[in-house]
């Protein structure tokens, strides 16, 4: 007999299973755990486990913690190693959050803004009372092009540059507001996002993420992915100062600047900086002469507030002239709730296909201090693409404030509020109905920034299968981003014979990497598989190419 080299300990001390070859030849087991075959017995499943094996031996990642999944469409296993071990998910929480999102929201529902007229009316178009933006969640108020378009190779930069104004939907309202007659406001302009509570960060957000577009706050009324883009350009002279230029130009920020031009080929040093809760952005360092515009994308610290900010100077722009200010109007959740706490079935008399609970009308205006005499005017609105389309966006690209918008947007429609809570039960009952067990997965928000958020590989595969039997599976897998095509895959799997072959999400979170999907194998049979790393060194990417390799063996073992 002979003992494969490279397997660990059985069950969760980590034996790598091979399935198709344990029912074939399995002589045995050892006396430490190992699966022990008989000589002379191989086959495709038994190359699988042995190149897999080689590959983890590798020393830039044989201390590296893996967990591995590989199972065929109808859920039969094929390979394992470690896979009902726990890791950070990072975005291939995304995974769940839109597949619930799919399955319990639907395909085709879309989310309206509205802009409310409250008080008295004046023939004169005078408004004595306030205006209400209020936002319904919808996460494509921005300049983004949709249906999602895979930019074409080698011209990103051009792509980006000829798409539509980031606040092009604030200016269409504008224009809807301004053809009514109105001429004039004696009261604020109010950005309302109280359809969800406000909670702008979920547990264990990393505070230095909270600086950058990734990692913005999430409200109910969100402007362009809640960021602004942050153009740093040389001077025309060594030791000039540089440029700073924001998009969109609104002044919002107060700015401290601090950045000289260095040497050439010196290369970027820029650093940005602002301490939670500011509005004070720092921007220090240097920039080598005639070098690339260092670009940035950096939070806005209250969306709701800057939303109310750019509608108030537009409307002033078309001559509605406006006494009060902008602000926001934001709902304190006073209530507090278990993550872990399991609940009832989901909500079914809350929704059905295509129509979720919403709720545009703000609440308690009174509360508010927005409580005015008079009567109540719709001036301008804006309804969202499908959500189906915003799915797409949010896998292809790894969106995070899309899937905290989708888990929030599940906890209003289907349990009892929209709160982060609310949303992690209502997809924690879905994956549990799913036929996942419920020890297999904890997520405290919707795209997987959280640090406590856990999940084993088999979980993973277990959704996956699942979704490959359900009426929006078609729609969901084309979310995902395709190997050598387009999202956070279009520089991975860029030849044959994967390319376009690869249906997967990434991940990526501190010294956590994750890639979970489809892959169309070689004999044509499509395989689900999902490859998770706990630990790896920082600053290195040795274990994704160890990763892209464990793909290319597996389409070709199968």
């Amino acid at each position: 007999m002979m003992r494969l080299s490279g397997w660990g300990p059985c069950c969760l001390l980590g034996v790598a299973v091979c399935t198709q070859t344990l029912l074939a030849q399995t002589q045995g087991v050892g006396c430490d755990g190992a699966v022990v075959l008989k000589a002379g017995r191989s086959g495709p499943c038994t190359t699988l486990a042995q190149t897999i094996a080689g590959l983890l031996e590798e020393p830039a990642v044989t201390r590296d913690h893996w967990g591995i999944a590989v199972v065929g469409m109808d859920g039969a296993p094929i390979y394992s190693l470690n896979d009902g071990q726990l890791f950070q998910p990072a975005s291939n929480a995304k995974l769940f959050t839109t597949a619930a999102a799919m399955a319990l929201l639907g395909a085709k529902v879309t989310y309206q803004t509205k802009v409310l007229a409250r008080g008295v009316f004046d023939d004169g178009g005078k408004l004595t009372g306030h205006l209400m933006l209020v936002g319904n969640g919808d996460a494509n108020l921005s300049g983004r092009v949709l249906p999602y378009v895979a930019p074409v190779p080698g011209e990103r930069a051009a792509a980006e540059d000829s798409g539509f104004a980031p606040l092009r939907y604030l200016e269409e309202m504008a224009d809807q507001m301004a053809a009514t007659g109105l001429k004039s406001v004696q009261g604020d302009v109010i950005g309302d996002d109280t359809v969800f509570p406000w909670e702008a960060y979920a547990q264990d957000w990393a505070i230095d993420d909270a600086v950058w577009g990734y990692g913005a706050p999430v409200s109910a009324l969100s402007i362009n992915d809640n960021q602004i883009k942050v153009t740093v350009t040389p001077g025309d002279a060594v030791g000039a100062a540089a440029s700073v230029v924001f998009d969109p130009a609104m002044p919002y920020y107060t700015l401290d600047v601090a950045v000289t031009t260095g040497a050439v080929k010196s290369g970027s040093t820029v650093q940005m900086e602002r301490a939670p809760g500011s509005k004070v952005l720092r921007i220090y360092g240097a920039i080598g002469l005639h070098g690339q515009p260092d670009v940035e994308e950096i939070a806005i610290e209250d969306p709701a507030q800057y939303a109310a900010l750019a509608l108030k100077g537009m409307l002033e722009a078309r001559g509605v002239r406006v006494t009060g200010e902008a602000r926001a109007r934001h709902r304190v959740l006073m209530d507090t709730e278990s993550f872990w706490k399991e609940s009832g079935a989901i909500e079914d008399a809350a929704t059905k296909e295509g129509s979720p609970q919403q709720r545009i009308e703000p609440a308690d205006d009174a509360a508010f201090g927005v409580a005015v005499t008079g009567e109540e005017r719709t001036l301008a609105s804006h309804v969202s693409p499908a959500l189906a389309e915003d799915v797409v966006v949010t896998n292809k690209t790894s969106q995070n404030l899309h899937a905290e918008l989708l888990l929030r947007q599940l906890g209003l429609a289907r349990g009892r509020d929209g709160t982060i809570a609310q949303g992690a039960r209502v997809v924690r009952q879905f994956l549990v109905s799913a036929g996942i067990d419920k020890d297999d997965f904890i997520f405290l928000d919707g795209s997987g920034l959280s640090g406590h958020d856990l999940v084993t590989p088999r979980a993973i595969a277990r959704l996956l299968q699942y979704a490959s039997g359900q009426t929006w599976f078609t729609g969901w897998k084309s979310s995902l981003p395709v190997g050598g095509v387009d999202g956070s895959l279009e520089g991975r799997f860029a030849k044959a014979p994967l390319k376009g072959k690869v249906f997967a999400k990434t991940g990526t979170l501190g010294e956590a990497r994750a890639l979970s999907g489809y892959v169309e194998c070689a004999s044509g049979r499509t395989v689900i598989f999902s490859i998770m790393v706990g630990n790896h060194l920082p600053q290195t990417h040795a274990d994704r190419d160890v990763m892209d390799k464990i793909v290319e063996a597996i389409a070709a073992a199968n």
